[in-house]
C-alpha cells in the first residue's frame, strides 16, 4: 500500500464526495481517482478493498465535521443558557449546511453500514465518540439539562437535518433557524 499520508487524504475526501453525488453504490476506485484528479488505478493502491475506502470515509467524514476548537471557544462565551443552546443548534444546522456533501456521504455511510460489518464497527465507535464528547462538553460547560437532554436534543436535531437535506419541501414552510429555536424550547429546560 502506498503511503503518503496527503494523497490517501485527498482520496478519501474525494470518496466522499463521490458517496455524496453517487450513493454507495457509485463508490467505486475508478471514480474515486476521476474525483481526485488522480492517474487510474492510485486510490487501489491506496485501499485494499471497498471496504477499506468506505471505513476510511467513515473515519474522515468527522474530521471534516468537527468544528475547529477557537470557534466552539467564541461560541461559549455567552453565560450557559437555554438562549445559548438554541445558538449553538443554529451553528451545527449552518456548520451541516455549509458541509452538505459531508453529511450527504454521512447518510450514504450509515445506510451501507446495514450491509458492511467494518463500516459499522467504525461508525458505531466514531458517533458514540462524538455524543459521548457532546454530553460531557454540554454537562462541563453548565448548559442546562442532563445527558437525557443532550440524547433527546441528538435525536431531534438529526432527524430534522435528515428532512433539511433529503425532503427539503418537509420543511419549506418553517425558517430552520426558528424550527432549532422550537425543537431547543420543547427540550432544552429553562437554565
Amino acid at each position: 500500500m502506498a503511503r503518503n499520508p496527503e494523497r490517501r487524504t485527498a482520496l478519501v475526501d474525494a470518496a466522499i464526495e463521490v458517496l455524496a453525488r453517487e450513493g454507495a453504490r457509485g463508490l467505486t476506485f475508478r471514480a474515486v481517482d476521476a474525483q481526485a484528479g488522480v492517474p487510474v488505478g492510485t486510490a487501489s493502491n491506496y485501499f485494499a478493498n471497498r471496504d477499506e475506502l468506505f471505513t476510511q470515509a467513515g473515519s474522515r467524514i468527522h474530521v471534516r465535521m468537527t468544528p475547529d476548537p477557537a470557534q466552539v471557544g467564541e461560541a461559549m462565551l455567552p453565560e450557559p443558557s437555554r438562549e445559548l443552546v438554541t445558538g449553538l443548534m443554529r451553528w451545527l444546522v449552518r456548520r451541516m449546511s455549509d458541509e452538505r456533501t459531508g453529511y450527504l456521504a454521512m447518510l450514504e455511510l450509515r445506510l451501507e453500514a446495514t450491509r458492511r460489518p467494518a463500516l459499522q464497527a467504525e461508525l458505531n465507535r466514531a458517533v458514540r465518540a462524538a455524543f459521548e464528547e457532546n454530553v460531557r462538553f454540554h454537562l462541563d460547560a453548565g448548559l442546562p439539562g442532563d445527558a437525557d437532554t443532550v440524547l433527546v436534543l441528538y435525536l431531534a436535531m438529526t432527524g430534522m437535518l435528515l428532512e433539511h437535506f433529503t425532503l427539503p419541501d418537509m420543511l419549506s414552510d418553517t425558517e430552520l433557524d426558528k424550527l432549532v429555536e422550537t425543537v431547543v424550547t420543547h427540550i432544552v429546560p429553562m437554565g
